[in-house]
């Protein structure tokens, strides 16, 4: 990553699609997610989310597991070293877009 340049050229297209940077927003405090809890947190529908993170999926940036428990089928959504990266870097260049401190989601609201 160059230090020239406007931060803009730092930003992932995929995220700056609100609804896809939700979701991997949504992923990084957690191991995984169950679809049900991410399209609920989200606020979408099932066929918006599946849609999404097809994409984030082809991407790298998310893993996707199916099972069962009990009897029911799940979905389970899991954000990718490479997700958490560019989700990072991302995040870092919109703060630096908007005139505040570089860092990552996670360090972002510690102490405050």
């Amino acid at each position: 990553m160059t230090t020239t340049g406007h931060p803009r050229h730092r930003l992932d297209d995929l995220l700056t699609h609100a609804v896809r940077f939700s979701i991997v927003a949504a992923l990084d405090g957690v191991d995984r997610a169950e679809f049900a809890l991410v399209r609920d947190s989200v606020e979408i529908s099932d066929s918006v989310l599946s849609k999404q993170v097809a994409r984030l999926e082809e991407a790298g940036y998310v893993e996707v597991e199916k099972g069962r428990v009990g009897r029911r089928p799940r979905t389970w959504l899991r954000l990718t070293t490479a997700g958490r990266s560019t989700l990072a870097q991302h995040v870092g260049a919109l703060q630096v877009i908007a005139g505040g401190p570089a860092q990552s989601p996670r360090t972002s609201s510690a102490g405050a």
